[in-house]
């Protein structure tokens, strides 16, 4: 009887007060975050800061590869290994794709976040070198100067963290919108 009612204590001190109680503090002290760091236009949803969209268009960046279709439902993505063939396919319809897409681009400079995913398939996310290898196509598609682009670029890349930490980065969906907003 005894354990039972330890049992019953702890269930609701730990799963229900406590939840509640992070839950209550984090809409207090970071409600963005804690609502899923959404990214809104005109009220309206366009995605999360955190999860990759996929663009399809050749008049808007791309970002990573995902092999969940950018589906946070899914995450996780497929762990191939270097050796396994299926990467390889994966990677060299990847790189046709971009040598398709981006005529100027040389081969022996494609950044590798762009012909491999991340673990979880959602990162939303590409290095500087990926943002900047599509600048002559996004230029052209949309009736703009590279040097426009170029900037646009440079406008929304994130510094490593602390200065130290990872490496600059674009986040395709900011960077995209941030070009909707320079072609209206």
């Amino acid at each position: 009887m005894k354990a039972l009612r330890l049992c019953l204590v702890f269930t609701v001190l730990c799963g229900l007060i406590y939840p509640l109680a992070a839950t209550g503090v984090a809409q207090v002290i970071f409600p963005s975050q804690a609502n899923g760091s959404l990214i809104k236009k005109d009220n309206q949803v366009l995605g999360s800061k955190w999860i990759g969209q996929n663009f399809a268009s050749e008049k808007f960046f791309h970002g990573r590869v995902s092999s969940i279709k950018n589906d946070a439902s899914a995450s996780g993505s497929k762990n191939l290994a270097p050796s396994n063939p299926e990467l390889k396919k994966r990677v060299v319809a990847s790189i046709a794709r971009l040598e398709k897409e981006n005529p100027t681009m040389q081969r022996t400079n494609i950044p590798a976040d762009l012909v491999t995913n991340s673990g979880s398939g959602l990162d939303p996310d590409i290095s500087v070198t990926s943002a900047e290898l599509q600048v002559a196509r996004i230029a052209e598609a949309n009736n703009l100067k590279p040097d426009a682009v170029q900037k646009l670029v440079a406008d929304n890349t994130t510094p490593r963290s602390l200065g130290l930490f990872g490496e600059s980065r674009v986040n395709v969906l900011e960077l995209n919108l941030a070009l909707e907003k320079l072609l209206d």
